[in-house]
């Protein structure tokens, strides 16, 4: 028996055991477009693409008529950092993901409960796990320990160990960050190890994949060996032969401009959290982390990496779309929508960025199962309303997305967002921390030499990178001699270590029941303190439920006279004050000792 049904109920009704029949579907198949056609699904496999399918016994048949049907997305720029994003990426439609670093025991273990049908509505994951770098180097910096080398003898005994971790390809840094406005240069490998490094893997079959930052670093790359370049440049200009150089070489690149427009200061993801067809599918944490950006000391440009862009696609150099998502301004899944709309914004078609997003990143990495619409290949579709070959936008207004045949359900994902949206609500409702009313924090009259009190809330502590595996110290101690002439006044003192990608050492208020419980300050406006130390620019951090645990910064510079500062809430990305975790005044990201004083810290 055969049973069309309306689509909405299709939905959420099929499983992957029955066929599945779509019909009078505009379809992409990964390379060209074909209109009017019928996709037959069976055992997780797509069996037959054609105008006229007979329709199989017991078969769910649904009419795809003005809509289109796309291989899953393949992001080819992630960070896995646990299992909640390979969750939420089907969600948008993304249904690989190719990291590009990440603790490789992490990987094999989220690859091996996927294979084991743990995991069936989850992203699937192909991983470098650990990256080479030097000692210090850009990869370091995050706390957990990473194998580094410094020499070309050392590449293939570096590439061999990754393999034995189950490394599916190898990623490599050169990159010593100056052009992120970096005072110094950060350690990065030698072109003659990175070339090492690249014949070490192609001897054992593996690609090879470079982090670079300028364009002579992406020049370098290619020189050196590698099969593609993880980014595309920061700068106003590229060469005029890079585009040839590319070919030449036989490359692949994935431009990540959507991390890129972050790093220049021209976050484009914070406009696509808006959106419409996106937005009610994305966690409150989510939104706000596309709406972060990068801190730089220097003003970047993004233009070379366009110009770049249209090079490469004139001299047919396979772009891969990747988002480099893990990095502020950017989310699982969404993030793909607005690295489509970038590329073709930088020259490609609609129907370019598509198979930017789908064949070409499976041909690049040899996933020859996925990345098309063809008979045999995986059954990892989305369906969209519209037609994203005349208007990428149209992507992001998803029917419905299957993993493998089977379909992600996207309404329980809805309903878990609105859920999240309505505990937001109730903690702007609920009352304020008792005590808060004056918005006082501190004085600090108590007497020198004691702890500090707060006058609400948990009160104040030490606080450091050392909870995420870092190695700064601090001391908080109140000492004689206040702003405005009063008796007391905060001292934090200690030493901000390298060792960690966001190093902090400083003093931590925590407004609620415990350290880090959200509190309701929904009713103040601002952060007010006075603030005195040793020239040294610092950061208040406010963590809050809604970002996760991703602070938002402000900064400010503690001069030699005491000077009172005040920091929109709002200004903190947005935050309402409705579910505050804690506010940090810390030194850092510059390493070596420091000494801040604080008084009369208040909220108004």
């Amino acid at each position: 028996m055969i049973r069309r049904l309306p689509l909405l109920f299709a939905l959420t009704s099929i499983s992957a055991a029955q066929p599945l029949l779509l019909e009078h579907a505009r379809v992409f198949d990964g390379s060209r477009v074909v209109s009017n056609a019928s996709v037959l699904v069976e055992g997780g496999v797509i069996r037959a693409v054609g105008p006229n399918i007979s329709r199989p016994a017991g078969a769910i048949v649904i009419d795809a008529t003005g809509k289109t049907l796309l291989p899953g997305l393949i992001d080819s720029h992630t960070h896995t950092l646990g299992l909640d994003p390979l969750k939420q990426a089907p969600i948008f439609g993304v249904t690989t993901d190719l990291d590009m670093f990440t603790q490789p025991q992490l990987a094999t273990s989220l690859k091996n409960q996927k294979r084991d049908g743990k995991l069936a509505d989850y992203a699937d994951l192909r991983s470098s796990g650990f990256l080479a770098t030097a000692p210090g180097g850009h990869g370091t910096e995050y706390g957990m320990p990473v194998p580094t080398l410094t020499k070309p003898e050392e590449a293939q005994a570096w590439v061999d160990a990754r393999i034995a971790e189950g490394s599916d390809y190898i990623k490599a840094v050169l990159d010593d960050a100056l052009e992120y406005g970096s005072p110094r240069p950060t350690p990065t490998l030698s072109k003659e190890t990175l070339k090492a490094l690249a014949e070490a893997a192609h001897k054992r079959g593996k690609l090879i994949v470079v982090h670079i930052g300028t364009l002579q670093q992406a020049q370098d790359a290619i020189e050196a060996g590698a099969d593609g370049l993880a980014h595309l440049f920061v700068g106003a200009h590229s060469s005029a032969d890079f585009g040839k150089l590319a070919a030449s070489h036989h490359i692949f690149v994935v431009p990540t401009l959507t991390v890129l427009q972050t790093i220049c200061g021209t976050p484009f993801d914070a406009e696509l959290a808006e959106d419409s067809h996106l937005k009610p599918y994305l966690p409150p944490a989510e939104a706000a982390m596309m709406k972060r950006g990068f801190q730089t000391s220097a003003k970047i440009s993004c233009d070379g990496a366009y110009e770049a862009v249209r090079q490469l696609n004139a001299a047919h150099v396979p772009i891969l779309a990747g988002t480099d998502v893990g990095n502020p301004g950017t989310t699982q899944g969404a993030s793909m929508h607005g690295e489509m709309e970038l590329l073709v914004r930088a020259g490609l078609t609609p129907t370019e960025a598509l198979r930017a997003a789908t064949s070409a990143p499976a041909a690049a990495f040899h996933l020859d199962d996925r990345g098309r619409i063809a008979p045999g290949k995986r059954a990892d579709l989305v369906l969209v309303n519209g037609d994203p070959t005349a208007d990428i936008r149209a992507t992001r207004d998803i029917a419905t997305v299957w993993l493998g045949g089977q379909e992600i359900d996207r309404t329980a994902w809805k309903s878990m967002v609105e859920k999240q949206i309505e505990d937001q609500a109730k903690k702007k409702a609920s009352p304020p921390p008792a005590g808060s009313e004056s918005g006082w924090i501190a004085d600090f009259e108590e007497a020198p030499a004691s702890q500090p009190k707060a006058r609400f809330g948990a009160g104040w502590s030490g606080s450091t990178d050392q909870i995420a595996g870092g190695k700064s110290v601090a001391k908080l101690e109140v000492v004689a001699g206040g702003a405005e002439g009063s008796k007391g006044a905060l001292q934090v003192s200690g030493e901000v270590m390298p060792g960690f990608a966001y190093p902090w050492s400083g003093a931590m208020f925590s407004p609620g029941a415990a350290p880090m419980a959200p509190a309701n300050l929904s009713s103040k406006k601002s952060i007010q303190f006075w603030a005195k130390g040793d020239g040294q620019t610092y950061r208040v951090m406010v963590f809050a439920t809604r970002l996760g645990f991703q602070p938002a910064t402000q900064t400010f510079v503690a001069g030699p006279e005491w000077k009172q500062f005040t920091m929109p809430i709002a200004g903190f990305n947005g935050v309402d004050g409705s579910d505050l975790m804690a506010i940090i005044w810390a030194a850092g990201p510059k390493t070596g000792p420091f000494s801040l004083l604080l008084d009369n810290v208040r909220l108004q």
